[in-house]
């Protein structure tokens, strides 16, 4: 005995094949740009995927003085994003990277410039005029062992960029060192060169020390 459709079975059968067809042809057309990364006509955004990045609060976790007293090392941590967002078909074809990235800074004065002309006596006061060099950065590098992938998510029907995670890892630097510079690293190595060069030189016997940041050439 066949039972007769109503209206509602129907109408729900209607949708549901709807549907169907609707997400096979999402999956095609992902399967289909995966195969073809230079495939663009002109496809709205959130078919061919916009570039995004997001960074996560910057913090300063350490700052230490080393031994030379001419240098001075930050250590700094910050979360970042990065890949490419393809909207709805972010299942099918998305590719995003969150690093923890931790960042050793460190800065100071490069002393090997100094020249006899750098130095001034005056003898009847016993006063030493010194002039030095700005501070630089020394070095900036990411912490291997600290630095750590959070997480990696790929669309199924893309293998994803053998150079995000690399890309990921060169922009999170720039962005700490950019960040210890802006917290004040340059003025925290000067300081401390010139308290250094100021102790040395007054135990030495002279009684004042005047230090001069001058550019040098």
């Amino acid at each position: 005995m066949t039972i007769p459709q109503t209206p509602n079975r129907t109408l729900a059968r209607t949708i549901g094949v709807v549907a169907a067809f609707f997400i096979a042809a999402v999956f095609a057309v992902g399967l289909l740009l995966a195969n073809l990364p230079s495939f663009n006509i002109g496809l709205p955004a959130f078919i061919v995927g916009e570039p995004f990045q997001e960074v996560g609060l910057v913090v300063v976790d350490e700052l230490q003085e080393l031994a030379e007293l001419t240098t001075v090392e930050m250590v700094e941590t910050t979360t970042i994003q990065r890949g490419d967002d393809h909207g709805i078909l972010n299942l099918a074809l998305g590719d995003r990277l969150h690093l923890f990235a931790v960042a050793r800074i460190g800065a100071g004065v490069d002393l090997s410039e100094l020249t006899e002309d750098s130095f001034a006596v005056n003898q009847e006061t016993g006063v030493l005029a010194i002039e030095i060099p700005r501070a630089e950065v020394f070095y900036a590098y990411l912490d291997s062992n600290s630095t750590t992938v959070l997480d990696r998510d790929t669309g199924l029907f893309t293998k994803g960029d053998d150079l995000l995670e690399s890309d990921t890892r060169a922009e999170a630097e720039r962005i700490l060192e950019a960040q210890a510079i802006e917290a004040g690293i340059l003025d925290r190595a000067q300081t401390s060169a010139e308290n250094f060069l100021t102790g040395f030189f007054t135990s030495l016997g002279y009684t004042d020390v005047v230090i001069e940041t001058v550019d040098f050439p």
